[in-house]
């Protein structure tokens, strides 16, 4: 038995800082130049980015601002793409694919400057470890690092098992990877409310319970309607992502929500710490089915596991949680998992972000395939560049062209049996 990912309890991110008062529902007709819809870190950032450019914004959030996979994600800012760099080139050419290179280390540049300049409590720091959990895996990350230095970044460094026990991590589950300075960790629902307190102050209208019904396109502008309200604007964003649902079909199909689940730890004590993380370091491994982990800024262990296409969360998460935690520290086996929850990654076939245009009103951002936490603020700027008249930087993006997930109805179930057989490569080391 399994219940619905939309009925999971609150995440240990909502219980680690202060609840915010509910933001008022969306009633009557309002006017603006641009409504976003979708309340995560999309969302925020491309109604503070609108904002600061002087274009008057409304956001409808279906839930609370950060409901969804802003305030359920592991909190990792990874550089790059989920993609590899030769399916980057194949994507936009190699001349472009250098730019679009560029635009994922903004992503993380901008990451660093809002927390800076809005002065966001988020816990932000450097480092990351790419772990291999066979040595195809490791070899993996060695061409990764020199396609990296070919774009020009060359700080990245491959080590063994035995330096990775030495500098970075003490376990045995894996046999060496990938350290990068400049990728890291963050409380990705601390730092999303930081950006919508921002938006907020600037003048950005935020309703929450605002689910959006329809979108009618008109000659002179759009209208977005609620169950109680409806805005009637020049532009329209989508920022929904997984979440968005079936409100644009043609988008639905470009885009696959995939269920990861997350554990919180009791705190662990400081020596143990120190001995299991010998650097400050959020990690992830090789596999299709990820374990992803990191120590919380109060000595937790936050750790992500899984990849499922039926988006459930199954009873059992947090003895399952526990178990894969003990394979990576089997010295953390008596630890309780405090926290459990489940949340939805919005995948491309490609595993490159979906940014494009539906018509002349209405932009959309979607499928960061893992990646979200950098990469929807990207999108942000880059949608309120095109909205504010200069899409050149947009449309290398948006020139990416996305096929839609094999099986029409049947999708769902031979993508489980396709990731059933990659799990199982993975098991074996194959």
């Amino acid at each position: 038995m399994a219940h619905a990912l939309t009925t999971a309890p609150l995440t240990w991110y909502h219980a680690s800082i202060e609840p915010e008062p509910p933001r008022p529902s969306l009633e009557g007709t309002i006017r603006a130049q641009v409504c976003v819809v979708g309340g995560g870190l999309c969302g925020v950032a491309t109604a503070l980015e609108l904002a600061e450019r002087g274009i008057e914004v409304v956001l409808l959030e279906a839930e609370a601002i950060g409901h969804g996979a802003s305030g359920r994600n592991g909190g990792q800012i990874v550089q790059g793409f989920s993609a590899s760099t030769d399916t980057l080139i194949r994507a936009v050419g190699a001349e472009d694919a250098r730019a679009v290179w560029n635009l994922g280390r903004e992503a993380i540049d901008l990451i660093e400057e809002r927390v800076r300049r809005h002065k966001i409590d988020c816990d932000l720091r450097w480092g990351y470890f790419h772990a291999a959990v066979t040595q195809r895996q490791l070899r993996n990350l060695r061409a990764t690092a020199r396609a990296y230095a070919d774009f020009g970044y060359d700080r990245c460094r491959v080590i063994g098992g035995d330096a990775m026990r030495a500098e970075v991590l003490a376990t045995d589950r894996y046999v060496g990877g990938m350290l990068d300075p400049e990728s890291g960790q963050l409380h990705p629902l601390a730092y999303l409310r930081g950006l919508a307190g921002v938006a907020a102050f600037l003048g950005i209208r935020l309703f929450e319970r605002s689910a959006v019904t329809a979108i009618d396109h008109g000659p002179d502008r759009a209208t977005v309607r609620t169950a109680r309200g409806m805005v009637e604007a020049e532009h329209v964003v989508l920022a929904g992502n997984a979440y968005l649902g079936g409100l644009v079909p043609s988008l639905r199909r470009r885009v696959m929500p995939v269920a990861s689940f997350v554990g919180v730890t009791e705190p662990i004590d400081p020596d143990v710490a120190d001995t299991l993380f010998k650097q400050d370091v959020a990690v992830a491994d090789g596999n299709l089915a990820l374990d992803y982990f990191r120590l919380t800024a109060d000595g937790r262990l936050l750790f992500g596991a899984g990849a499922s296409y039926s988006a459930t969360t199954p009873l059992g998460l947090r003895r399952w949680l526990g178990k894969r935690i003990r394979r990576v520290f089997p010295a953390l086996g008596g630890i309780r998992v405090e926290h459990v929850w489940g949340g939805l990654i919005g995948i491309t076939v490609n595993r490159l972000p979906d940014l494009g245009r539906c018509g002349r009103r209405l932009y959309y951002a979607q499928g960061f395939s893992g990646q979200g936490v950098a990469l929807t603020g990207l999108a942000g700027k880059l949608i309120a560049e095109a909205i504010a008249g200069d899409g050149s930087r947009f449309t290398l993006l948006e020139q990416v062209r996305h096929r839609a997930f094999p099986g029409g109805p049947l999708r769902t179930p031979l993508l489980i049996a396709a990731t059933t057989l990659a799990k199982l490569k993975d098991r074996l080391g194959l």
